[in-house]
């Protein structure tokens, strides 16, 4: 059975060979395996961070800038890579990163000194920066749009996955074979995921499956979008606007809870460390479902209405900002946790609405760089200052009245998507025109040409 096939253009011998379902899971099976690489290479360090601090006699300091510059090297180079990737190739891209990740992983694992690994660190950013965003794009560009919240929400749910993962085993290979080893077992995983995604996927099939938006089909523009043209197909419409924001707002709440989710549960529970550890990972976990079973039951509701998507993430975001209020509120407790479990479940939700609609929202061309502006806005306004923000409220009034007060964050993201709701019908009635005027204005340029 085929997802997709294409018709020949006037003057074709034949049309371009048809997607099957197989090959297509294949694709996602193979994408999502690198975005575990991608984030198990990234979070090892955290794994070995006593095993290097005794090494090298490290500071805590020195420590943390290990992990910072890779965050820093995806938060600066995200969105010109998924810009690249769009004009380029994202097979090749996806390729080249993967690879060069690991290659830098592999870096890791021979460094002599501090300096070496504060290199080879820099790198697996250079190389997992635009990933996540031209990884999705490929994913989208292969399934039907009815599929999109699905997709998204289990895509994003990679990186939870992987970052348990990478701790768990990373910790496991160290204690038997050393640190060096850890890194090491995360390059090989990469390495042979690079070789069966080269060996297995192509420009060409992938791009024998381009979906139909509403009953039409977005084939790539003759000429590549200039960088203004970029980006106002990136920001052209309130409710897109609204799909960063939101999103990303949601995210920073995420981060914040996860980061201090080991504390929390050390200090008001009294769990040691790694117990507080093994618990932190289960709310993470839970976190990645969360945005998997979202995503499913967003597209379901969607089928007939696409408005709904909009609905579904204003019920998590609100829902997730009752839950963990309550929550932090409670007293020590089996029904603490249990609400705080179910509010870190529904507040990763919205990862799948938000990202279907940013990729209906915005031409098919440009997706990476679309998915690539969602991850900036992801990193720079959630992920990256929610557990800095959380720890500076906290030297204030202790770490439990912050966790009471960054959930707030959700009431802010619901605004965004009431918002986005209602400004969406119109914002895609204008998106129609422009796409009509280019439309005619492409014709007219090819008759003149022929003329």
């Amino acid at each position: 059975m085929y997802l997709h096939s294409v018709k020949p253009a006037s003057g074709d011998v034949a049309a371009p060979p048809a997607v099957s379902r197989t090959y297509a899971w294949t694709v996602f099976a193979l994408t999502f395996g690198l975005l575990l690489s991608d984030y198990m290479s990234r979070q090892v360090l955290n794994a070995v961070f006593p095993l290097l601090k005794v090494t090298w006699g490290l500071s805590d300091t020195r420590l943390g800038a290990l992990s910072s510059v890779v965050a820093l090297m995806v938060g600066v180079l995200t969105f010109p890579l998924s810009v690249l990737a769009d004009r380029w190739g994202r097979v090749r891209s996806v390729i080249l990163m993967g690879a060069l990740w690991s290659l830098a992983t592999l870096g890791c694992a021979i460094s002599r000194n501090y300096g070496d690994m504060l290199l080879a660190r820099a790198f697996v950013g250079v190389g997992e920066a635009a990933y996540g965003s031209v990884g999705l794009a490929i994913v989208l560009s292969i399934f039907p749009p009815s599929l999109r919240a699905t997709l998204t929400g289990a895509f994003m749910a990679g990186g939870a996955f992987g970052s348990v993962f990478g701790m768990s085993l990373g910790g496991v290979v160290a204690a038997h074979l050393g640190w060096r080893w850890s890194f090491g077992a995360m390059a090989a995983f990469g390495f042979m995921l690079v070789v069966a995604y080269r060996l297995t996927v192509t420009e060409k099939r992938v791009g024998a499956s381009r979906w139909a938006e509403e009953g039409r089909a977005l084939a790539q523009p003759a000429t590549r979008p200039s960088f203004r043209a970029l980006l106002k197909g990136l920001f052209s419409t309130v409710s897109v606007n609204c799909a960063y924001v939101g999103s990303a707002l949601q995210l920073f709440i995420m981060g914040a809870v996860l980061a201090w989710m080991p504390s929390f549960l050390n200090r008001y529970y009294g769990f040691a460390p790694d117990k507080a550890g093994v618990g932190a990972a289960a709310f993470l976990l839970l976190g990645g479902a969360g945005m998997i079973l979202c995503g499913i039951a967003t597209d379901r509701v969607s089928r007939v209405l696409p408005i709904r998507k909009w609905v579904s993430a204003i019920v998590y975001s609100l829902s997730s900002f009752v839950l963990l209020v309550v929550g932090f509120h409670l007293h020590a407790g089996p029904v603490q946790l249990v609400l705080i479990a179910i509010g870190i479940f529904l507040v990763a939700g919205t990862s799948g609405p938000a990202g279907a609609m940013v990729a209906r929202l915005t031409p098919e061309a440009i997706h990476a760089s679309a998915f690539g502006t969602l991850t900036l806005v992801n990193n720079l306004l959630g992920l990256a200052p929610g557990p800095l923000v959380t720890g500076m409220i906290a030297d204030r009034i202790g770490l439990l009245g912050a966790l009471q007060v960054i959930p707030f964050a959700a009431l802010v993201a619901t605004l965004a998507f009431v918002v986005g709701k209602r400004h969406y019908p119109g914002d895609l009635q204008h998106l129609a025109t422009l796409e009509k005027a280019a439309a005619s204005q492409k014709c007219f340029t090819s008759l003149e040409r022929n003329a």
